[in-house]
């Protein structure tokens, strides 16, 4: 198995999501090194509108890439409070610092409850594990 960059402080979902706790409720998202790895170059993001509610397990984000299109499982259900307008211009940031300038959007949720749910980074890297490369 390939080696990923796997943040200790970020919780995670099998789709290949990460969530990083903000405080007060409020969580940003992005993808995976798994999952930015396997993407290959990423040519747009269309990201959600600000102000929308979203709901767990939705799409409400596409990330296309010169192969395809992948969908984006929203990972916590509340509203869209902020976006990376950044990668409106450099979609390729998703791919190169998926953790840092890649991140997609921000949520404010009405309890922690899917923010607990998701895998920590050790189970993350188990359930890696399991995938084929």
């Amino acid at each position: 198995m390939a080696n990923y960059n796997v943040p200790s402080e970020l919780r995670f979902s099998e789709t290949h999501e990460w969530v990083k706790d903000l405080g007060n409720k409020r969580y940003r998202i992005g993808i995976s090194d798994f999952a930015a790895q396997h993407a290959g170059d990423i040519t747009y993001v269309e990201l959600p509108e600000t102000d929308i509610v979203i709901e767990k397990d939705d799409v409400d984000c596409t990330i296309e890439t010169v192969k395809s299109s992948e969908d984006i499982c929203n990972q916590i259900s509340g509203t869209v409070v902020a976006v990376n307008d950044m990668l409106e211009d450099s979609p390729e940031t998703v791919s190169s610092d998926c953790y840092g300038d890649g991140w997609l959007y921000e949520v404010e949720a009405e309890s922690d409850e899917d923010f607990n749910s998701l895998m920590t980074a050790e189970e993350y890297e188990e359930f890696l594990a399991t995938q084929e490369d």
